[in-house]
């Protein structure tokens, strides 16, 4: 009886949709075709079984009942965003990309093929190519439920390409207390053992990482993952200080996308507004600020103005440049 079932699941998951329906008929003709055969009252009541047990597979009275699998778990829209998003993502491996799209068929109507050709541009320069990715990431998510230690060889990439671990391949014991997901890129964040710190690791650099049978050392005294995501990852990592800023209107964007939509703003004139945010200035705020090409200046408090003209001193004193120049001839 569970072979028959599964076998009419089967066709109807397949091969139906609204626009593709199925009879009695066609569900005894395939159970003939995979050496199985009932009769008609029996694929009607399995139907009725899977139909009680949460599969939503609707039926159409007509002289020959026609029946189709209803709500699946992903609508072709969701399955496209799902797709693109794998495609697009850094940390995915172009083999393993076209694993998980082919994989997310299965939740597609049947005859609707089309959504895994996506016409989505990617820069594959991008890509990773880093297998471990996928185990390793989990290995820490069962590391953080178990509050279990965990050592791994942390590699860089030298001017030549190539991988090099560092400290010649020394182990990282990690007490791993949170896995974070910035700019498309895994990050552990965890106690170094060797230095006593909270320190982040991204992932894709890890290699070999292992749960270790130690438990994990308990989390410092006011630590929270938003706090240390705000200190590593944004602006922060100086003196906290709210500065004003003079902006061209078409920065907008930019300042709602770091800040927020409740900043405060206010019109300077057709062209220009300012903006008063809280910031840590760091190389990190006034490099942003520097990208911006002009586009936005730093008008108070004193000591901010003043670290940002030393940092475009420095640049345009040519000191540096020249240095590198000579040596190279």
């Amino acid at each position: 009886m569970q072979n028959k079932m599964l076998l009419i699941l089967k066709y109807l998951w397949d091969n139906t949709d609204e626009e593709h329906t199925a009879s009695i008929a066609d569900l005894m003709q395939y159970l003939v075709e995979n050496n199985s055969s009932t009769n008609r009252k029996t694929v009607s009541k399995y139907i009725d079984t899977l139909i009680d047990f949460g599969i939503d597979i609707i039926k159409i009275r007509k002289t020959q009942n026609q029946y189709f699998i209803g709500t699946r778990h992903f609508e072709a829209p969701e399955v496209k965003l799902l797709i693109d998003a794998v495609q697009s993502s850094r940390f995915i491996t172009k083999q393993k990309s076209k694993e998980l799209i082919n994989k997310l068929a299965v939740f597609t109507a049947p005859n609707r093929t089309d959504v895994l050709k996506r016409h989505l541009y990617v820069d594959s320069r991008n890509k990773t190519n880093n297998e471990e990715i996928y185990i390793i990431s989990d290995k820490i998510q069962t590391a953080v439920i178990e509050k279990k230690k965990v050592c791994f060889q942390y590699f860089d990439y030298g001017v030549d390409g190539k991988k090099a671990v560092r400290h010649n391949g020394e182990q990282y014991i990690v007490s791993p207390f949170d896995l974070i997901w910035s700019n498309d890129t895994y990050y552990l964040a965890g106690l170094h053992e060797t230095k006593g710190i909270v320190a982040k690791f991204r992932v894709d650099r890890m290699k070999g990482l292992e749960i270790t049978d130690e438990n994990a050392l308990p989390k410092p005294k006011g630590y929270s993952v938003a706090k240390f995501f705000s200190q590593e990852f944004s602006m922060l990592g100086g003196e906290p200080c709210e500065v004003t800023l003079l902006c061209e209107n078409e920065l907008m964007n930019s300042i709602v996308d770091r800040f927020g939509r409740k900043v405060k703003t206010a019109i300077v004139d057709d062209e220009h507004f300012t903006v008063t945010v809280p910031v840590d200035l760091s190389g990190i705020f006034y490099g942003w600020v520097f990208a911006s090409c002009g586009k936005m200046k730093i008008l108070s408090p004193a000591q901010a103005v003043d670290g940002f003209n030393e940092i475009v001193e420095r640049y345009s004193s040519g000191n540096t440049q020249r240095q590198i120049i000579q040596k190279q001839g």
